[in-house]
């Protein structure tokens, strides 16, 4: 089963990679790809560029194996749609290999906005990561969704290709990278919502208003 998680890791954070391990060991699989975004459709530019983004991505899951960079959307023009990933996915590991896109409550809420989101249950499964906040809208889609193709037990997931749609609970570290990139800004150190070796080279690059003087 091939499980990816995307974002536009803005920059990443301890947040962002505890939930992949929880992913990793929750849905049964040996690695969680992590997918930057190129040029996310439902927000504004990133304060790091592509290039930027990836490094620090790559930077941050060096030491642990089970989680990889799939840097797929950065390599394509305009902006990245879950539906265009899902196919050039599905085209590589062929029709019957389990495929699961992991998308948190405040993104899925807007689900049926999504270009193609009709397509995305035909080519993968989706799994659900609650998130604070107010949840879905009980007679929206994406809870209709959640209550005709639900499934509780993760185990269903290695069973069919996609179609399903699995809601988590996972603790959540209470970091974002928006709060991260205020904190910089404001010349507070972010040590310890990253790793080091991030926070290295966002001082060493300068991002986000770091002074470059390579110091932790």
């Amino acid at each position: 089963m091939h499980v990816i998680y995307g974002g536009t890791f803005d920059p990443v954070h301890h947040g962002h990679l505890r939930l992949a391990i929880e992913l990793k060991e929750r849905l049964g699989v040996s690695e969680v790809a992590l997918v930057p975004c190129h040029i996310p459709p439902h927000r504004g530019s990133t304060d790091a560029s592509a290039t930027q983004r990836l490094k620090l991505l790559q930077l941050a899951v060096a030491d642990e194996a089970g989680l990889v960079v799939d840097a797929r959307e950065l390599t394509r023009k305009g902006a990245s749609y879950t539906a265009d990933t899902l196919r050039q996915l599905r085209e590589q590991l062929g029709a019957q290999e389990p495929l699961v896109m992991v998308v948190g409550t405040d993104a899925f809420a807007g689900f049926d906005r999504w270009r193609e989101w009709e397509r995305i249950p035909q080519l993968a499964h989706v799994v659900v990561v609650r998130r604070p906040g107010p949840g879905l809208d009980p007679q929206g889609v994406p809870a209709k969704l959640l209550q005709d193709h639900g499934i509780s037990d993760a185990d269903q997931l290695h069973s069919a290709p996609g179609g399903y749609f699995l809601e988590l609970d996972p603790p959540l570290l209470d970091i974002s990278a928006t709060g991260i990139r205020d904190r910089i800004l404001s010349g507070r150190s972010p040590r310890y919502l990253m790793p080091d070796s991030v926070w290295r080279e966002i001082r060493s690059l300068g991002l986000y208003g770091a002074c470059p003087d390579g110091n932790i």
